[in-house]
């Protein structure tokens, strides 16, 4: 059965489409007879009990310069929708939040994928804390003395904001470094938010790992290799994409937070696993889709639309 399905995401037209996974998302939707509507954050509002958002009818094409065919503005009522995507990428600031609040008055008469209540109670760093036994040796916090006593404890650490996305403002302060009370500094000027702090792992120079999750279950993974010089392994800083397999230990960390996933309604997760560790959930608009179909295969993408059929037709 046809759905109307509604996408948030930032703009349509500056995605890379041989990368960017809400434009497979979208494609495979198409593909399957679903109707597309596509609209950016800022044009989504509540008015008089109901959620409304301004944006256009779009056809997709995987045609470089010319992957897009959209119709006349129109603003809609997202109740009327089968299905809403909430894919802009972070930061997880309250702007973004606050999607969240304004989708939870559709959901789930109209399925929001994935849940705005649990997008907004899961933010990528935090989530890993409920799982303390998969996780390197952690600290979230905003006091100096209680950073410089975590690093002191453990020598080289990561240290990141706690809402950041793509490896930015990452920093690794090995042992002799001097340098933490210039980036606390630093961050603290510009938000009052804590800092996340973990040990750092050497297993990243092999790799920085993320396995795809659908409804709870893997359905494989990429491994992401730092470029030379960089301790970041995000794609978006230069890390490589390389073909990789699920181990006996993703599979064990994937058993044990898959049933918490699928209970909130995380349909399309993607988790970073650096060595044995989970190091990161990723709910609000993961990435990887491409990249893992293109060295499986597979049609990873229809797996996420089963998945989303199921719940529509019951």
């Amino acid at each position: 059965m046809p759905l109307k399905v509604a996408v948030q995401m930032d703009p349509l037209e500056h995605v890379d489409i041989d990368a960017d996974s809400s434009f497979r998302i979208m494609e495979e939707a198409q593909a399957r007879g679903h109707c597309l509507f596509y609209y950016t954050p800022d044009k989504l509002s509540w008015r008089n009990g109901h959620v409304h958002a301004t944006g256009r009818p779009v056809e997709i094409r995987r045609e470089h310069g010319n992957h897009m065919v959209a119709g006349d503005p129109v603003e809609v009522d997202l109740a009327d929708m089968d299905v809403v995507w909430l894919r802009q990428d972070p930061p997880f600031d309250m702007g973004y939040i606050t999607t969240t609040h304004l989708l939870d008055f559709i959901h789930p008469a109209t399925l929001v994928v994935n849940d705005p209540t649990w997008v907004r109670n899961f933010p990528e760093k935090l989530l890993v804390l409920q799982f303390p036994d998969l996780t390197p040796p952690t600290l979230v916090a905003r006091d100096l003395e209680a950073l410089r006593a975590f690093k002191a404890e453990h020598g080289d650490v990561i240290l990141k904001p706690l809402y950041g996305n793509g490896g930015a403002g990452v920093f690794r302060l090995t042992k002799e470094d001097r340098n933490l009370s210039s980036l606390h500094e630093l961050f603290t000027s510009i938000n009052r938010e804590p800092l996340i702090m973990q040990k750092f792992l050497p297993a990243v120079s092999k790799g920085d790992k993320r396995v795809i999750l659908v409804d709870g279950e893997p359905v494989g993974a990429i491994n992401r290799v730092p470029a030379e010089g960089e301790t970041r392994s995000n794609m978006h800083v230069g890390g490589r994409p390389e073909k990789v397999e699920l181990t006996a230990r993703d599979r064990e960390i994937c058993a044990a937070i898959g049933p918490t996933l699928r209970e909130k309604g995380q349909i399309f997760v993607g988790i970073d696993v650096i060595g044995d560790w989970l190091t990161e959930i990723n709910v609000t608009s993961p990435t990887g889709l491409q990249e893992l179909e293109r060295f499986d295969g597979t049609n990873v993408t229809a797996k996420i639309w089963e998945a989303i059929e199921r719940r529509r037709t019951g």
